[in-house]
């Protein structure tokens, strides 16, 4: 046996009966030689009920094994190609020696424990040079059975793994063997094999018909969950191809996004994440969950983050964005329903604006050892065609955590809903902020191993806030020699996913509504880009700002918020009350104006406009040099 001589690693089973005399029996006691054609065809049938009751390949191989001792045999080893095990199609191996194969069951009764079979999980290969007329390898290269009735002193090392193991099988009376490939689908997947010990009667012609029919049976199986795995891997890969593959860098935020399939073997369903760096810094999170499993709902997923994510990119509202995707949601074909978590972070004053869908509501951690779910007003889920839905504001204080999860996470078949709520809040609290992190909290989710569905987690950290004194700007020459006093808040944020020590500054402040904003705007500029050290910039910065901020006076009724952040690159930001966004216009060469936002966008990165509760926001972005 190639696991061979199975004993010691494998399960072990106690001889029904005792003594000597003893033949192989089938279920009634009768031992299968003397059962007439009618109770053999009975007991292969009932291999049906009894082997391959799951999808799990492993799980396949091992109930073959156990199947089939003590009744047809004292010791059975299952080895499966290396190959099937990672879902790749089986065939008939061409090769010199034996193909790289795993031992995948071993059973034996306990006169048999003492074997050296190879351990369950190794992979093994038997080189052609090592035996010539090895009969493990002729089994697998012939794709036929192999019978030793009778098993001479010199044949033990052709059944054998080792030199040890030949003589633990001389010593222990093994006396016959037998190996059937395991064959489904004209296609060669492993083999089984099969030993009698002292007390038991040799195999013969019958005893190999029987396992010849026995493993065709058993292969089937084995393929079907190979089929199984490979397609259920082909739809977590797309799954998985579908989430983003790594969160942004986004001010005053340290995220970790994780997505968990399933511990048992059930289909995938649709949950998805998003994290989205949005103008002023902001930073838009997303958690949802399709209904349904399987292909169907991870296509869904992938059309529904899409949209979301698109309609998130524009700067809408949390409860806009469910609003748009409840109408999306309603015109797919398949028609079904889909949860959803919608959060819009501002470092500028450390609180969140969230809508929900239907959706379970997040955990928040205040970092000082208490933790409460936010009271989020729980609209209709997508698809069910009830909106309006309805925000909630909340500040989180330095070091907080907001987590926000899909129900896998804590769904269970034999506990309500509000008691595996109170068991995430403990496993949260006992964590603490830096192992929720990490992605702790799917260890110690309350679903933990009996975990039958996929989950999504998604925490959010918020990072050290220093806000600095208020500011004064500086007099210019479109003052009248006068000091105008603005409103300051700036504000100094680290950044976080996996960079702490990169710094991210964010300047907010308040513009006066007359004529000389936009002078007060290109001193402020100028003076924070000088203490930035990045004065090489602030020729562009100055025409980009004034440019906004007279289009705030001329279309938007005066600025408002004056907002400068530099992270990984340079926005600058003005917001009005304004109702209209502005958009790029052809300009003849007899106008007068119509060319500041053609400037902008050959001058910047990128720029952009976005509606807020009173009004909108004007942003252009800049590269910094390196």
């Amino acid at each position: 046996m190639s696991s061979r001589a199975s004993g010691g690693q494998g399960s072990v089973v106690r001889r029904s009966g005792g003594g000597r005399g003893r033949s192989a029996r089938g279920g009634g006691g009768v031992p299968l030689d003397r059962l007439s054609t009618r109770g053999r065809l009975a007991w292969l049938s009932s291999a049906g009920s009894r082997i391959g009751t799951t999808l799990d390949l492993e799980r396949t191989a091992r109930e073959l094994a156990e199947f089939t001792v003590p009744g047809f045999a004292d010791g059975a080893a299952v080895d499966i190609l290396e190959s099937v095990l990672r879902g790749d199609e089986g065939s008939r191996w061409t090769g010199t020696g034996v193909p790289p194969m795993r031992a995948a069951a071993l059973c034996s009764v306990e006169e048999l424990s003492s074997l050296e079979p190879t351990p369950v999980g190794e992979t093994f290969v038997r080189a052609e040079e090592q035996h010539e007329t090895l009969l493990h390898r002729y089994c697998l290269r012939q794709g036929k059975p192999v019978l030793l009735s009778r098993i001479r002193h010199d044949d033990f090392i052709k059944v054998a793994p080792t030199e040890s193991a030949a003589a633990k099988m001389r010593a222990a009376g093994v006396h016959s063997y037998l190996a059937v490939p395991l064959i489904a689908r004209g296609l060669l997947l492993g083999s089984a094999d099969f030993v009698r010990g002292a007390g038991s009667p040799p195999f013969s012609a019958t005893d190999l018909a029987l396992a010849e029919q026995l493993a065709s049976q058993a292969a089937v199986f084995i393929d079907n969950a190979r089929l199984y795995g490979r397609e259920r891997e082909h739809v977590v890969s797309l799954q998985r191809s579908l989430l983003p593959r790594a969160t942004p860098v986004t001010p005053g935020l340290r995220v970790h996004a994780e997505y968990a399939p399933s511990t048992g073997h059930h289909e995938v369903g649709g949950d998805w994440y998003d994290v989205m760096a949005l103008p002023s810094g902001r930073t838009a999170l997303m958690v949802g969950d399709v209904m349904g499993h399987g292909l169907p709902a991870a296509a869904t997923m992938g059309r529904l983050r899409a949209v979301a994510r698109t309609l998130m990119t524009l700067d809408m509202a949390p409860e806009r964005v469910l609003a748009r995707l409840d109408l999306a949601t309603r015109d797919l074909e398949d028609e079904q329903v889909a949860t959803c978590l919608c959060a819009v972070y501002d470092p500028a004053d450390s609180t969140y604006t969230l809508a929900s869908a239907g959706h379970l509501p997040p955990l928040l951690l205040d970092g000082n050892g208490s933790a409460e779910f936010v009271d989020v007003p729980i609209g209709a889920p997508l698809g069910a065609g009830v909106i309006p839905y309805d925000p909630v504001r909340v500040t989180v204080p330095e070091g907080g955590d907001l987590i926000m999860y899909t129900d896998g996470l804590i769904k269970s078949r034999h506990a309500d809903l509000d008691h595996q709520l109170d068991l995430l809040r403990a496993a949260a609290l006992d964590l603490g902020s830096g192992a929720l992190a990490g992605g702790g909290l799917v260890e110690r989710a309350p679903a933990g191993d009996e975990r039958f569905d996929e989950a999504v987690l998604l925490t959010a950290t918020t990072t050290a806030t220093h806000a600095a004194a208020t500011a004064k700007a500086a007099p210019t020459a479109t003052t009248g020699g006068t000091t105008p006093t603005t409103e300051a808040v700036p504000t100094a944020v680290s950044a976080g996913n996996g960079t702490p020590d990169s710094r991210v500054d964010l300047r907010v402040w308040r513009l006066p509504q007359e004529g000389r904003a936009a002078s007060v705007a290109r001193g402020l500029v100028t003076e924070q880009l000088a203490e930035w050290n990045l004065t090489e910039l602030a020729d562009v910065c100055e025409l980009v700002v004034s440019e906004l901020v007279g289009n705030a006076l001329r279309y938007g009724n005066g600025p408002g918020e004056l907002r400068l952040l530099r992270g990984e690159r340079l926005v600058v930001e003005v917001s009005d009350t304004g109702p209209d966004l502005p958009q790029i216009q052809h300009a003849d060469l007899s106008d007068e104006g119509g060319r500041g936002l053609q400037l902008i966008n050959m001058l910047c990165r990128r720029w952009g406009s976005c509606r807020t509760v009173t009004g909108k926001v004007v942003w252009a972005e800049q590269n910094l040099h390196a």
